[in-house]
Formats: structure tokens, sequence, C-alpha cells
């Protein structure tokens, strides 16, 4: 779809919108699982969409390394064998805190405050010459997220200003600002990265929209942008990290908007209301899918 045109197409599934394309990028958690277990289709369509001669790459906005993200897609039913790499927010932090390209990063001090669950410790612990430090002396936040997934923004408050007050700049491996799990929103580490910045704190941010993270996987697929199509299910993460990267975008709409279009997972929307959310945002997929099926 383009801007100004009539409609947004609602097609049942990605197999009528593959031709011209070679390779996918794929959103995780509302396309592939709702963090807590696979979609019906989901391993069914990556099975064919390799029959059909296609690679796909999974990126995630998740803070963690990208093979805990192979083994937590094992556990929920997607083997190794049905996609071709996975790529993280987390993996990309990894990457800059080990060996830092970014000048952002190599700016950063060696004393971090981890803001985030002991599950998302793999992004620091093996690192060398990095020193976990309580947040009166450390030299940047790393923001995994909130410790629960019934806390809000609210529950941090307190550390945001006191980061905010020592002009602490702080890394957020995970830009998203919620997700869906099991059917009801949980709050993550983008939606305490903007509470810093409205508090006038600095923060580095790694995974989608960037396109820079998206260029990482057109290296893993080995394929010019104008071969590949993104699929995912948010506006301000997947679809507009798409669409600055110069790539198409096929909008899954059973994920976390579902609840926006009075919809549930693979139900498809009323064509109007999915076209008023793309008018809304000012971004424009390919097409909409109720859910990641062939």
């Amino acid at each position: 779809m383009s801007r100004g045109s009539a409609t947004l197409p609602v097609c049942p599934g990605i197999g009528g919108l593959l031709d011209g394309f070679d390779g996918l990028i794929l959103d995780l958690w509302g396309v592939i699982h709702d963090g807590h277990n696979a979609y019906p289709d989901a391993a069914a369509t990556l099975k064919a969409v390799q029959r059909s001669g296609r690679r796909a790459v999974m990126l995630s906005n998740a803070p963690r390394r990208a093979g805990e993200l192979v083994r937590q897609l094992a556990d929920f039913g997607i083997p190794e064998d049905l996609y071709h790499a996975v790529l993280s927010s987390g993996e990309a932090v990894y990457r800059e805190l080990s060996a830092p390209t970014d000048a952002a990063f190599k700016a950063l001090g060696r004393r971090l405050y981890h803001l985030g669950p002991p599950r998302d410790r793999n992004l620091f612990e093996d690192l060398e010459g990095y020193q976990e430090a309580p947040l009166e002396t450390a030299d940047f936040i790393l923001n995994t997220g909130p410790w629960s997934f019934d806390e809000t923004v609210a529950d941090y408050e307190e550390r945001l200003q006191a980061g905010a007050a020592r002009r602490l700049p702080m890394v957020c491996a995970n830009p998203d600002q919620v997700v869906i799990r099991a059917g009801r929103p949980v709050v993550c580490a983008g939606a305490l990265a903007r509470r810093y910045q409205e508090l006038d704190g600095q923060v580095i941010y790694r995974g989608k929209p960037d396109p820079a993270i998206y260029a990482q996987c057109l290296d893993l697929l080995g394929l010019p942008a104008e071969r590949v199509a993104v699929v995912g299910d948010a506006f301000e993460t997947d679809v507009k990290g798409a669409q600055a990267a110069g790539l198409a975008a096929i909008w899954c709409t059973g994920g976390i908007h579902a609840a926006e279009l009075g919809i549930s997972h693979g139900t498809s929307p009323d064509p109007a209301k999915a076209l008023a959310l793309a008018e809304r945002f000012d971004l424009w997929p390919l097409a909409a899918i109720p859910a990641f099926r062939w």
C-alpha cells in the first residue's frame, strides 16, 4: 500500500504476498509467539516459507542474547532448522558493549547499573572490563525492562529520577513500549526509557525501529532490501523500522494492535479500522494479515 491509497489490503496469509521477495524478517513476539506459546500456524508457515525457497531471519526487540531466543523458540516447538538466523536488540547491545563501534557506546564508562531482571544478565556477565555497580556510583544504566510482568513505569520512578539527576546515560536493550503476553499488555524497557527521556535523561537505543539492525538482518540473509519483506505486529517498531530501512512491511494485526481493532489473534480486522490505524501512524504496510499463516 502507498500513501493516499483508498484501502489497505487485508489478506488471509502471506502466501499470496511474496512474489518478488526472497527473504523475510520476522518479528517474534506478536507474530511467532505470544510470550507464552507459539501461535498455532507458526511452525507450519515457517515450513511453507522454506518449501517456497525463501529464507527467514527472526528479529526481536528482546533484551537477551540471540542464543537465549533460539532455546526459547525450541521450547515453543519452533526448532532451529525452520529459520536461517536470529538477531535481537539484546545481541546488538552485547556486541556494542564488547567491541564498540558507535561513539555513544565508546563514551560509556565501565561501571553499569542493571535496571532489569536477573534473566537478562547474560547481556553483560561475561564481558571483560565491566563492573556492576549501584546507581549511586555507576557510569551508565543498562535498561532491560521491569523485573516482573505486573510492574509499571511508576514502580521505577524513583530510580529513573535518581539516574537522571546524576545525568547517567541509559542503554535501552529493548525499544518496545509494551508487548502482549498471553493476551494481556506487559510494560517493556522502552517505556522506562521514554520516561527517562521525559526526565531529560540521555537514552541510547538498539533494536527496531533503528534501520541499522535491519541492515544486519540483510547481511545475514545475503539479500538486497528490495528482495526482503518484514512481517511484524507493531506500527511503532516493525512497520516504522521497515519503512525507514527501505523494506516492504506486512502487518500482522493479531498482535499488539488487536484490542484497538476489536479482534483476537487470527481474526481478520475490519478493513476500515485497519486503514484508520495506518493513517493515524502515517505508516503504510504492503498489506495486513490476521496471523502469520501461509
